[in-house]
């Protein structure tokens, strides 16, 4: 779990997703069925907890996360804008994403309105008339301004809506703004797991070196699936990824350059 806690907060790691919660509201909830389910999907996912932040340097390096990723997936709850690291971490967000193209926010409304986060009712605009006994006006117009803009980007309203189809539909959306390209697989697959680390051993998981590996067997015994595990684990780590099926279908069919076409679509992001 990339935690600030589990050591992967360094300012060398490196996360897509930067996920911005209030705690006690959805961590054990909503908040982890949709963590789980991007780091399932082979999406690097940052998923904050403000139980464990320590002083200015955990601050420090929450920022350098937020401005290293590229998605960031505010949860707005009902108590969100009491917390001043969530304000925080907003603020931040909406400035990063300002600045470069490459970086978009997608609010999720948990039990809240948009309205409630465009300061329209009471429910957010008292909890930052809490904040003014601590904080400056400037600080206080920062936070107003970062939760009226974001508040009108689309999202999700959870109002009404499953978890488990919501959660899906954001993993999908995710997927497609990091142009990322998963392969479906079955779900409890037995006994897969200590081949793929295996496999990832084998790889150098984290080395900049060309390898080429080749999975052998008689028909039936699992090798695309295994395959396909793979590629899913490790497709987040480049920037383009594909992969190929079928290849000796297409060859005795001979439609090779089909199989071309296909790869080259893939990394240009046109239909040849």
């Amino acid at each position: 779990m990339s935690t600030v806690d589990d050591g992967n907060s360094s300012s060398g790691a490196e996360f897509e997703v930067f996920l911005s919660f209030r705690g006690p509201d959805t961590r054990l909830n909503f908040t982890d069925c949709l963590y789980h389910s991007l780091d399932k999907a082979g999406i690097q996912v940052f998923k904050d907890d403000e139980n464990i932040r320590k002083g200015k340097k955990i601050e420090g390096e929450l920022l350098r996360v937020i401005e290293s990723s590229k998605i960031y997936l505010p949860v707005f709850s009902r108590n969100y804008a009491s917390s001043k690291w969530c304000l925080h971490e907003l603020t931040h967000m909406l400035k990063c994403s300002s600045k470069a193209n490459d970086k978009v926010i997608l609010p999720i409304f948990y039990d809240v309105n948009p309205d409630d986060v465009k300061l329209k009712t009471r429910l957010y605009s008292n909890a930052l008339k809490k904040h003014e006994k601590k904080f400056s006006c400037n600080q206080i117009r920062q936070w107003k301004e970062a939760l009226t803009k974001v508040s009108k980007i689309k999202g999700w309203d959870m109002k009404d809506k499953g978890h488990g189809e919501i959660i899906n539909i954001i993993v999908d959306e995710v997927l497609t703004k990091l142009m990322k390209r998963m392969r479906n697989l079955p779900n409890h697959l037995v006994g897969i797991h200590d081949h793929v680390e295996a496999i990832m051993d084998m790889l150098n998981k984290g080395s900049h070196d060309v390898h080429y590996l080749v999975i052998h067997g008689m028909g039936g015994i699992g090798k695309t699936t295994l395959a396909s595990a793979i590629f899913n684990q490790m497709s987040s780590q480049f920037q383009g990824c594909s992969f190929l099926s079928d290849i000796r279908e297409f060859a005795q069919q001979g439609r090779i350059v089909d199989l071309q076409k296909q790869l080259l679509s893939r990394f240009s992001k046109v239909d040849l």
